[in-house]
């Protein structure tokens, strides 16, 4: 396969987390950064010095590093969450495909903004959402739908994180910039992944928020229904320790267990007292599967409808919290 030429904008320590795996992957080749920060520079430099990769020129803004050496294959935008509309239009205007991290955009307005650009451009774009691009969660979404679970009555799915405290004084905690707190950030991948098993939509939402003294969402709860009737539970705990997830959809006669991220896959029929592993093939990340959707080996499993989804139901959550209401949702009632 003929190396991807990428450019990276924003290169903080998710962008390096991705970024570990990027520089040893031989289809792949950084070719620029857009990073305003010289602390971020000097640890993005002390990675490549790390893998022996030659570290690529680093630019203010998007326009200046396309006016110095144009435009690359690609871009991957990892960047607070404020800034991925704009980010995101500058990418796709300039004729590169993109890979955007995590929640989309802030809202159902910017949203679908983004989808008009996309369709005008013709460029493709995927949502960095792990779960959606894993293999483990396209298996689950198979085995739900050849029946082996049964009826599928109920989804529920929990996040605990040691996140209030780990991000005090970032901009995490500052809702213009960040759009909300712990569910709208690692709780994302949670809401994601749940209505991607669901696989339908989401007609009715109720929701507790807890701001535990902070600017934004801490430990929130909420419940709802999808219009196939199936249930779903959600519990995000910002207050907590570690980072661990569990996502269990149950059915009368089997019950799947995944985590948010699709970082593994268990079964259990009926018939068996004990979960055993179901066998998928291992992924090393986002960048790997965007490729694969580039060079056309898989459909584009997080096109930006996943993200509009996403913008949705957090909406909906939101004004839940708000009103102390439970919100309804018809089919009919959706935007196209």
């Amino acid at each position: 396969m003929a190396k991807t030429n990428v450019i990276m904008i924003g290169t903080g320590g998710m962008a390096r987390h991705h970024l570990s795996v990027m520089l040893g992957m031989k289809n792949t080749k950084l070719v620029g950064y857009v990073e305003p920060s010289l602390d971020q520079q000097e640890a993005t430099q002390k990675l490549h010095e790390t893998k022996k990769v030659p570290c690529p020129p680093f630019y203010g803004s998007i326009k200046e590093l396309i006016k110095a050496q144009g435009p690359a294959d690609a871009a991957f935008i990892i960047t607070p969450h404020k800034f991925h509309l704009k980010n995101t239009s500058d990418c796709l205007k300039a004729g590169m495909d993109v890979l955007l991290e995590k929640p989309m955009v802030l809202n159902e307005t910017e949203a679908k903004k983004l989808i008009k650009l996309r369709e005008k451009t013709g460029k493709l774009l995927v949502i960095g959402f792990p779960g959606s691009l894993s293999p483990a969660i396209k298996k689950a979404k198979q085995i739900i739908n050849s029946g082996k679970l049964g009826n599928v009555s109920s989804i529920s799915a929990y996040v605990h994180q040691h996140w209030k405290h780990a991000t005090i004084g970032t901009w995490r905690q500052n809702p213009e910039i960040s759009g909300g707190g712990f569910l709208f950030d690692t709780g994302s991948h949670m809401i994601n992944t749940v209505v991607d098993l669901g696989q339908d939509d989401v007609v009715e939402v109720s929701a507790i928020m807890d701001n535990c003294a902070t600017p934004v969402e801490i430990n929130s709860t909420v419940s709802g229904r999808f219009a196939s009737g199936t249930m779903f539970s959600l519990a995000a705990a910002g207050d907590s320790m570690h980072c661990t997830s569990m996502v269990t959809v149950m059915g009368d006669r089997g019950v799947l267990q995944t985590g948010i991220w699709g970082e593994r896959l268990l079964f259990k029929s009926h018939k068996d007292a004990e979960f055993t592993e179901v066998k998928t093939a291992k992924s090393q990340g986002v960048w790997e599967q965007f490729i694969k959707v580039r060079s056309g080996k898989v459909e584009n499993p997080c096109p930006p409808e996943v993200g509009l989804r996403f913008a949705r139901l957090m909406d909906m959550i939101r004004k839940s919290a708000d009103t102390g209401k439970t919100i309804k949702r018809t089919r009919k009632s959706r935007s196209k």
